[in-house]
């Protein structure tokens, strides 16, 4: 075979190009903003960032700006980058909406669940009690979105998991606030739903369902209420120049 075969070059695999910086940074940025370890209103300081995460400052700074234009992070010239800190509409209109996709998935999930797949489901239930006994919280998150997203697989429906999908970390960084509270009452109602899909009881695993999202979303709604508003940002007042004179 000659170098200018076609078929040698339509034969060899393409060379896997590294992913840039900047959308490594924005992951790991999104992860501790998602996991709360950076806190809603927590300002960001590029050099921090960088030291943080073994970076120069410019990836971190092209990352705060993605981050920025999807929303979770907001951008104060003058004053730098803040976690974005949500308000009580954004987050009842999202949860509002989890709310109707998951109720419809579970119902979907009773009509064509499998054996297998209620093995799974009962498989990560018992690690996410296990979470919750062990204080994990990051772990009892990771676990609860994991059976959420199982639940989405089992509907069969593709399109309703990929619209679950586009809001499934958002849920996520509402959820981590309250997932303590929540603690074994939240997966004492994920037993009661796997046990309404396993029957093939889609009425029931519905009914339960939108329960169990309406109590996150009223308790995350209650506990934001609880907290005191962020204090506004100070004004930044612009020097006047002196007045310039002849040259």
């Amino acid at each position: 075979m000659t170098r200018s075969d076609p078929a040698g070059r339509a034969a060899a695999s393409k060379i896997a190009r590294p992913v840039p910086l900047r959308e490594s940074v924005f992951d790991a940025l999104l992860e501790l903003i998602i996991s709360g370890h950076l806190r809603p209103g927590q300002h960001l300081a590029e050099s921090e960032l960088a030291e943080m995460l073994g970076v120069s400052r410019q990836p971190i700074r092209e990352a705060l700006q993605l981050l920025s234009g999807e929303g979770w992070v907001d951008l104060h010239p003058g004053h730098g980058a803040f976690v974005h800190a949500p308000t009580a509409e954004e987050a009842d209109q999202l949860l509002a909406v989890r709310a109707l996709l998951e109720t419809e998935a579970a119902r979907l999930a009773a009509r064509n669940h499998t054996d297998e797949g209620v093995a799974r489901l009962r498989a990560l239930c018992s690690r996410g009690l296990a979470a919750v006994e062990a204080d994990d919280i990051d772990g009892a998150v990771a676990v609860n979105s994991e059976l959420h997203a199982t639940v989405m697989e089992l509907s069969g429906n593709a399109v309703l998991s990929d619209l679950a999908a586009q809001v499934s970390r958002r849920v996520r960084w509402y959820h981590t606030p309250v997932a303590r509270q929540r603690g074994r009452a939240s997966w004492e109602e994920h037993t009661a739903l796997i046990d309404a899909i396993a029957e093939g009881d889609a009425d029931r695993a519905s009914e339960i369902m939108k329960a169990h999202t309406e109590h996150t979303r009223h308790l995350y709604l209650s506990q934001l209420e609880e907290e005191e508003p962020a204090e506004p940002l100070p004004s930044r007042r612009r020097k006047r120049r002196a007045p310039a004179f002849g040259n």
